[in-house]
């Protein structure tokens, strides 16, 4: 199959390129490089550098032609969301369907999107939260998120485009972005490699669920089955508190830094937790596995 990815040269993208060429599949990738990288990619990989608010998109995926679109490219601070909403809408709502509509145009068979369980449920009334938990998002990328899983059942009830909404708990691994992209084990790993003290913001025993990187891509290929359809959560079932994520990393380290903590950030979600959705046929991997792979990355990228 041809597969569009936008995003396609960031952490998550790239790694789901990867996979998708392994598979035998044609990739283009659509990436503005605000945060995602060229030597993330491939040389089998045709690349557009543009931004998906751009007009341009329309006519690369109408020349183009994609069977599926795999739609990664967002704004995925939480925390920028809250200080620029209007921004954060902007890229998230209208550059999601400035795909979606021209997808629908091109004849695309389905677009895989990546939303976000932790961010449309909230704070949680039941853990872990299964893709029936009602949702209840409290930031503004939150209801972007809700907002483009809606506008995609509209596109399937009104033009027969099918689509699969994958609702990640908090993605890390390799080729997360310590600056560009949201994410405390990416800035820990690279804190500690530089020898710098790893601030943990207020008490530290706010949760998350950490699914790594792999279990992700896992499941991007699965959603690729034409018999895939709807919205699936991808997560472990497992909160780890920041203190313990620390710990942890600096035990894997072997550093003999200690954390310290700083002002709380407002409005901070205290605990999310999904519960694996139907998607995830293997268990995912283990949180003390996949930090480790993650580090011994970073540790790579640091010493070449």
């Amino acid at each position: 199959m041809k597969i569009l990815i936008t995003g396609g040269a960031g952490f998550i993208g790239s790694n789901i390129a990867d996979a998708y060429l392994k598979e035998g599949h044609e990739i283009i990738v659509v990436d503005n490089f605000s945060t995602g990288k060229k030597e993330n990619l491939s040389n089998q990989v045709k690349v557009y550098s543009v931004d998906i608010t751009s007009p341009d998109i329309a006519n690369i995926i109408a020349s183009e032609k994609p069977d599926i679109i795999n739609h990664h490219a967002a704004q995925i601070d939480v925390r920028k969301s809250v200080a620029d909403p209007a921004y954060d809408a902007d890229q998230n709502i209208i550059g999601s369907l400035n795909i979606i509509a021209a997808a629908q145009k091109a004849g695309v068979k389905k677009i895989i999107f990546a939303s976000s369980g932790g961010a449309i449920y909230g704070e949680q009334s039941y853990y872990p939260a299964d893709e029936k938990h009602p949702t209840d998002p409290r930031s503004p990328y939150g209801i972007t998120k809700l907002t483009v899983e809606k506008y995609l059942q509209f596109y399937r009830w009104t033009y027969g485009m099918d689509f699969v909404a994958l609702r990640y708990a908090n993605v890390y691994g390799p080729r997360q972005n310590a600056h560009g992209e949201a994410g405390v084990i990416a800035i820990f790993c690279e804190k500690i490699l530089r020898g710098q003290t790893p601030v943990i913001n207020g008490d530290g025993k706010q949760t998350r669920d950490y699914v790594f990187v792999e279990d992700v891509v896992a499941c991007n290929v699965a959603a690729l089955n034409p018999s895939v359809s709807g919205i699936f959560n991808v997560g472990t079932s497992v909160e780890t508190d920041v203190i313990t994520l620390t710990q942890k990393l600096i035990q894997i380290s072997q550093s003999k830094l200690t954390a310290q903590h700083g002002p709380a950030k407002a409005g901070e979600q205290m605990r999310s937790c999904l519960k694996p959705g139907a998607l995830q046929t293997i268990k995912p991997a283990s949180f003390e596995t996949g930090l480790q792979k993650t580090f011994e990355w970073f540790s790579k990228q640091t010493k070449s």
